[in-house]
C-alpha cells in the first residue's frame, strides 16, 4: 500500500456522548438531583467562593508564576473585559512558524479507543516499550494476534516491562469479543503472541476479513518469534515501561519521574492497585466503567477533584493546628481555595447548558436532552462521591461545581495527538534506498498490509491547558496548534502562522475558519458568543450587498 506523510495536529476538542449507553446506565444509576441540589444549598457559601471569577490581580499573580516557571514566558494573560474575559498577548515579536507556546497539561487523558491501539505514558503521552511491542499491540487490537502463556510480548529481557504488560494486555482485551475470541484454554493475560482465529470485525466485509485472515496465517509466523527485531528498528528507540506505584495495570509510564508526578498529582486516589490510597477501589472501578460507557470527560473531572484533594492534603500536612471547629472549617476553606486556583482561572459554564446539541437530537427535544445530560452528570458525581468524598472539602463534590468543571472542559479542551513510531517506521522503510527497502519489506510488508490505513493511527486524547485555554477565537487567527516532528508527547504546541507583533493578542480558531459565515456562527454559538472578528464583519457586509 502507499505510504503517506504524517500530519500531526492538535485541535479544539469537545466531548463525545455515547447516547446508546446513556439510557442503559440511567436504569442502573438513579441519583436524585433534588437531593444533590439540597446538598449544594447546604454548602452554598463555599461553592460561591469556588465559582467566583478571580480578580484581575489574582489572575496576574497566577499567570506570572507560570511564566516564571518557564510556561509561556513570552506571553501575557490579561483581563480584557466582561464580554471577552481574558486574552493572551505577545510579550515579544514572533516570526511566522515560530513556537509561541509549549505547555504541559493541567489534566488530560488518553481516549478509551486510543488505548486499544497505542501504548503511551499515562502522564506525558509519549510512546513506551519498543517498536516491536507497538506493532504487536496494533496487530493484537485488530485481531491478528492474541497473547499466549509464558512468552514475551515486549521482545526484550526487561522483567518489569513483561509483568506490567502482562496485566495491561488482560485489562485491554477483557470483553472485546468483536476483535478476538480466544478459546478458554488460552490466557489473555500473558505477553506472548500467536496468530489468532478471530471473528469478522464489525467494520469490515467478510471478503476483507478473509483477506486479513489469509495475510495472518501465511505471513505472520515471524511476529510470534520472541527474538523478533525489526530491520532498522533501532532508529526508533522508546523508553522502557515503568509500572504504576500503586500496582494497578491500567496505567503505564515512561519514567519514574512521570510515575511519581502522576501519583502525587492525582493517581494515588484514582489507582485501583493494591497500594492505592483510594478509600473505595471497587466503586472506583464502577465509576471508571460508567465514564468509559458514557463520556471520557468524567475521567477528567475526577482528575481535577483528586488533584485538588491531593494539594489540600499537602497543605494540611504543613498547616498549624487550630483549636476550634470553626477555625478548622475556615482553614479547610482557605486550603481548598488555594488548591483550586488553577481551575478557578478557567472559563466555565454549566455542562448541560453548554454542550452542543447532537445532530441526531430533534431541536424540539432540546430541553429533554439537557435534562438527561444533567442527570448523567449527577449519576457520575454520585459514584465519584462514594469513592472520594471528604467532609472537610464537601463543596468540591457539589453538582453545581461538578457541572462547571465539566463545562470548563467542554469549552476549553484541546485534543492531544502524538504521532506513532509505527507510522514513522513504515515511512522510514519506504524512503530507504531501493535494495535496502526491498530487503526490509520482506519482513514489514505483511504487517503493513494487515494494518491497512491503520498503520498511521496515532495516540489521541484530550487535555486542559492553563494558558492555551485563555486564548480567544478568531476566524483569522495568528496562531494554531500543531505538532512538529520533534514534539513527541502530550504538551500543547502553538505556532505563529504569520508574524505576531509584541502587544498583539494571540488568537486561535476553535472551528474550521474556512467554512461559510453562517456555519461558523452556528458552530461558535455552542461556545456562547457571536464572533465579531474582521473576517466575520466583512462577510456580513458582503452578504448584504
Amino acid at each position: 500500500m502507499e505510504i503517506s506523510q504524517p500530519t500531526s495536529i492538535l485541535s479544539q476538542s469537545s466531548s463525545t456522548i455515547n447516547t446508546t449507553s446513556i439510557h442503559a446506565s440511567m436504569e442502573h444509576l438513579q441519583t436524585t438531583i433534588r437531593d444533590m441540589e439540597a446538598f449544594d444549598a447546604a454548602h452554598a457559601d463555599v461553592i460561591q467562593m469556588l465559582l467566583a471569577t478571580p480578580s484581575p490581580h489574582a489572575m496576574k499573580r497566577y499567570y506570572n508564576q507560570l511564566a516564571s516557571e518557564g510556561i509561556g514566558p513570552w506571553l501575557k494573560v490579561q483581563y480584557i473585559g466582561q464580554t471577552m474575559g481574558k486574552g493572551v498577548f505577545a510579550a515579544k515579536d514572533f516570526d511566522e512558524g515560530e513556537v509561541v507556546l509549549r505547555e504541559p497539561k493541567l489534566v488530560g487523558i488518553q481516549n478509551a479507543h486510543s488505548k486499544e491501539d497505542s501504548l503511551v505514558c499515562s502522564f506525558c503521552f509519549c510512546y513506551v516499550g519498543s517498536l516491536e511491542l507497538q506493532l504487536r499491540w496494533k496487530l493484537f487490537a485488530r485481531g491478528h494476534l492474541r497473547p499466549i502463556r509464558g512468552t514475551n510480548l515486549q521482545g526484550d529481557s526487561q522483567g518489569t516491562d513483561n509483568q506490567c504488560l502482562e496485566q495491561h494486555a488482560r485489562v485491554e482485551s477483557d470483553g472485546d469479543e468483536r476483535i478476538c475470541d480466544p478459546p478458554s484454554s488460552v490466557s489473555t493475560s500473558c505477553l506472548g503472541t500467536e496468530i489468532c482465529n478471530y471473528k469478522c470485525r464489525s467494520d469490515e466485509s467478510e471478503e476483507q476479513s478473509a483477506k486479513r485472515r489469509a495475510l495472518s496465517f501465511e505471513s505472520f509466523s515471524w511476529i510470534s518469534d520472541d527474538a523478533l527485531r525489526l530491520p532498522f528498528g533501532d532508529v526508533f528507540p522508546l523508553p522502557h515501561i515503568v509500572e504504576c506505584r500503586g500496582g494497578c495495570h491500567e496505567d503505564l509510564f515512561c519514567s519514574e519521574a512521570c510515575a511519581e508526578a502522576a501519583w502525587e498529582a492525582y493517581h494515588c486516589l484514582l489507582c485501583t492497585g493494591s497500594k492505592s490510597l483510594c478509600p473505595n477501589k471497587s466503586l472506583l472501578s464502577e465509576f471508571k466503567q460508567f465514564a468509559d460507557e458514557t463520556n471520557d470527560i468524567f475521567h477528567l473531572a475526577a482528575q481535577v477533584i483528586a488533584n485538588v484533594i491531593c494539594k489540600c492534603r499537602k497543605l494540611e500536612s504543613v498547616a498549624t493546628e487550630v483549636k476550634s471547629e470553626e477555625d478548622a472549617k475556615a482553614r479547610n476553606t482557605r486550603m481548598l481555595l488555594e488548591a483550586w486556583e488553577p481551575f478557578a482561572m478557567g472559563h466555565k459554564r454549566l455542562w448541560w447548558e453548554s454542550i452542543a446539541l447532537p445532530e441526531d437530537v430533534d431541536p424540539a427535544e432540546e430541553d429533554v436532552f439537557r435534562n438527561q445530560m444533567k442527570e448523567l452528570a449527577a449519576n457520575s458525581l454520585g459514584l465519584l462521591k462514594k469513592v472520594l468524598f471528604m467532609e472537610e472539602y464537601a463543596a468540591l463534590f457539589s453538582l453545581e461545581v461538578y457541572g462547571y468543571i465539566i463545562g470548563m472542559f467542554e469549552l476549553n479542551n484541546l485534543e492531544i495527538v502524538v504521532a506513532s513510531p509505527v507510522e514513522d517506521y513504515f515511512i522510514y522503510i519506504d524512503e530507504l534506498p531501493h535494495d535496502a527497502k526491498c530487503e526490509a519489506k520482506k519482513i514489514t510488508k505483511p504487517a503493513l498490509e494487515a494494518l491497512g490505513e491503520d498503520y498511521a493511527s496515532y495516540c489521541q486524547g484530550t487535555g486542559f491547558f492553563a494558558i492555551q485555554s485563555c486564548m480567544n477565537h478568531s476566524c483569522e487567527p495568528n496562531a494554531k496548534a500543531f505538532k512538529r516532528d520533534e514534539d513527541r508527547d502530550g504538551q500543547a504546541v502553538l505556532l505563529a502562522i504569520r508574524k505576531i507583533e509584541e502587544g498583539e493578542e494571540v488568537t486561535i480558531s476553535y472551528i474550521d475558519e474556512h467554512l461559510p459565515l453562517e456555519e461558523r456562527q452556528l458552530m461558535l454559538a455552542d461556545y456562547g458568543f457571536a464572533c465579531q472578528c474582521s473576517k466575520c464583519l466583512q462577510d456580513r457586509e458582503a452578504s448584504l450587498n
